[in-house]
């Protein structure tokens, strides 16, 4: 057994020969043979790692299936190994899987992000619905509205939210741990927070437009739609980034699109919507503000959450 940094390095017969009591221990194995590749696996899983084992062979199938992720080569591996294998390697280079890890992070990230994004508008309506009539608003939005937001938040921007490109910071943060479910690690708190800010900007432009005896149902409708696309553009990793020029131009389109909804006569007779003056459109501009600003302070959260500080 040699020392390598702050692990051994060992071969298959200083095992055989019981030479290494934790194989946890152990930085660089040479020489190894199949079975002792399902140790080694075992070994790190029974202590709670996640294991990566690569293999090309056909005694190479026990340990490829055991682990974690089994990673087979394409050109030179066996059916076996291929069959046994979680990845298979096409172009049996090592450096793929670093593009697959960066590929798979931004993939789940995204599905985060729109998951953060629909729910925290889906319980704003729900919570307008349900808040507005004890709020002296009897009926705040028809289904038609309703279907005609979530049309616009969660069918354009919430596809091209998906082809947002992976965070700068994406391959420096550590795994997440393997039993951490999809809205773990703090999101269900920021889709309670976000859906809270964008149910009170919504009620509030309500209240305020019905005080003043104006078109209020048209507003909050408004409000509504916009402290959602707001939000959607605030939790982009870069905002100004140009790397998916698809997601500010579907926000813009349902920006333009939701306007329509109360400018255009067909559209105002199928939702049941009222035309609005230029201060009118003002409580929808500041919801979008404030949705923006508060989409930024969710994503440093969660940064934070991701990159805790050192003590």
């Amino acid at each position: 057994m040699r020392q390598a940094g702050d692990g051994l390095v060992v071969t298959g017969e200083e095992i055989a020969a019981g030479e290494v009591g934790d194989l946890t221990r152990v930085r660089v194995f040479a020489r190894t043979s199949p079975p002792q590749k399902l140790d080694i696996v075992q070994a790190w899983r029974s202590h709670g790692g996640v294991t990566a084992m690569t293999g090309d062979g056909v005694n190479d199938g026990p340990a490829l299936r055991q682990a974690d992720i089994g990673v087979a080569m394409g050109s030179r591996g066996t059916e076996v190994a291929r069959q046994a294998a979680d990845l298979v390697l096409a172009d049996d280079d090592l450096g793929t899987v670093v593009a697959a890890v960066e590929e798979g992070r931004r993939i789940y990230d995204n599905i985060r992000r729109f998951l953060l994004y629909g729910l925290a508008g889906g319980a704003a309506e729900i919570a307008v619905m349900l808040l507005g009539p004890l709020m002296g608003l009897a009926l705040p939005l028809r289904a038609g509205q309703i279907l005609w937001i979530n049309l616009l938040t969660h069918g354009l921007t919430g596809v091209a939210m998906g082809a947002e490109p992976a965070s700068p910071q994406a391959m420096n943060r550590p795994p997440r741990p393997p039993q951490e479910h999809v809205l773990g690690a703090g999101l269900w708190n920021r889709v309670l927070a976000l859906g809270a800010l964008v149910t009170a900007v919504s009620l509030v432009a309500g209240v305020w437009a019905d005080r003043r005896g104006g078109p209020w149902q048209s507003i909050l409708f408004l409000s509504l739609l916009a402290a959602q696309l707001g939000i959607c553009l605030g939790l982009r990793e870069r905002l100004w980034s140009r790397e998916n020029p698809y997601l500010p131009a579907a926000v813009a389109a349902s920006a333009v699109l939701g306007l329509a909804a109360v400018y255009v006569p067909a559209l105002r007779t199928m939702l049941d919507t009222e035309p609005l003056s230029g201060r009118e459109l003002l409580p929808a501009l500041l919801a979008a503000l404030i949705g923006l600003v508060a989409g930024r302070i969710a994503l440093r959260t969660a940064r934070r959450g991701r990159h805790p500080a050192r003590t």
